[in-house]
């Protein structure tokens, strides 16, 4: 079988939702090429990453590869691809050059070509993420591994916007705590709070697909009877009273649900959101503030921000 790589040449405030597009249309083994990971973190507080060619990354803006069997829809389905992102503009996510360019590999090369971008990554003082074909070995007692299969095209979890949830979590969670997941896409937030003591986690996503990839990391992880995935569109008809909600979405979909939140939130509990831009920052914390949580730490990574707030 022939498969095409489609690259689109975007912006970093673009990847989530382009990812989400190009996971909704089928496409496999998804790749982010961001010129900051040549400069970031070969020698971060957690170690060292792996080696990148600067060759394969663009001057400015953003990289996202991924890969469509050719078929006799392929035509149509990079159509579609691009109406999706266009209409992006619509919610004022800048798309930064927009340009889309196709490349053929053959099913060998599609098979391998991917996995090289993705490594064992110690992500926080506790948590280090790793690709199932890798083999690691912890270097600490108390190391917490979590292992994820990106083939679904929802990546390792190396993003800064998770890198920031994560580490909100390792701060803020308590061990016996009942955890919401907003959004779970491949379930590695929801799989990094059981594994740091949560007692019940739900995890929601209105995608079947992440749905499917939560459940199955969540097995991988041996989390399955811990982490309760369901469809579901944000918090819509949740009726609980959890320790902490996790979100890493949007900044435009968080604000949608802050009542909802706060509604099933424990009086003292956190909501720990993530997947906001710098320019989006005081539209999420102006949000959070209105409904009457107070803000208890703004993190910052790259051009990322994450948001904790604490209800009263």
């Amino acid at each position: 079988m022939k498969w095409s790589e489609v690259c689109i040449h975007t912006t970093n405030e673009a990847i989530e939702p382009i990812s989400n597009i190009l996971h909704e249309t089928g496409a496999s083994g998804l790749v982010i090429e961001d010129p900051m990971d040549l400069v970031k973190a070969h020698a971060t507080p957690f170690g060292e990453v792996f080696e990148l060619d600067p060759s394969e990354y663009p001057e400015e803006g953003v990289y996202i590869k991924a890969y469509l069997p050719v078929n006799s829809f392929f035509g149509e389905t990079v159509e579609e691809i691009k109406q999706a992102i266009n209409e992006l503009m619509l919610y004022d996510i800048d798309l930064g050059k927009n340009q889309i360019s196709l490349s053929e590999v053959n099913e060998e090369e599609w098979a391998t070509a991917w996995k090289k971008y993705y490594k064992p990554v110690k992500i926080s003082k506790r948590i280090t993420i790793t690709p199932t074909w890798e083999e690691y070995e912890p270097v600490t007692s108390d190391e917490i591994i979590i292992e994820l299969d990106p083939g679904m095209a929802f990546g390792t979890g190396t993003h800064p916007t998770t890198v920031l949830s994560i580490q909100a979590l390792e701060q803020f969670l308590a061990v016996g705590d009942d955890v919401i997941d907003v959004g779970s896409g491949s379930g590695v937030l929801s799989i990094a709070a059981a594994l740091l003591g949560a007692e019940k986690v739900d995890a929601f996503d209105l995608d079947d697909v992440a749905v499917t990839s939560t459940r199955l990391n969540a097995k991988l992880n041996k989390l399955g009877e811990k982490i309760h995935t369901k469809q579901n569109n944000l918090l819509d008809h949740v009726n609980d009273q959890a320790d902490v909600i996790v979100s890493n979405i949007l900044a435009e979909i968080i604000v949608r649900f802050v009542d909802d939140a706060w509604r099933n939130l424990k009086s003292g509990g956190y909501f720990i959101t993530s997947g906001i831009i710098q320019n989006k920052k005081q539209l999420v914390k102006d949000k959070l503030e209105e409904q009457g949580f107070t803000i208890i730490q703004v993190n910052e990574l790259e051009d990322w921000v994450s948001i904790v707030a604490r209800k009263a």
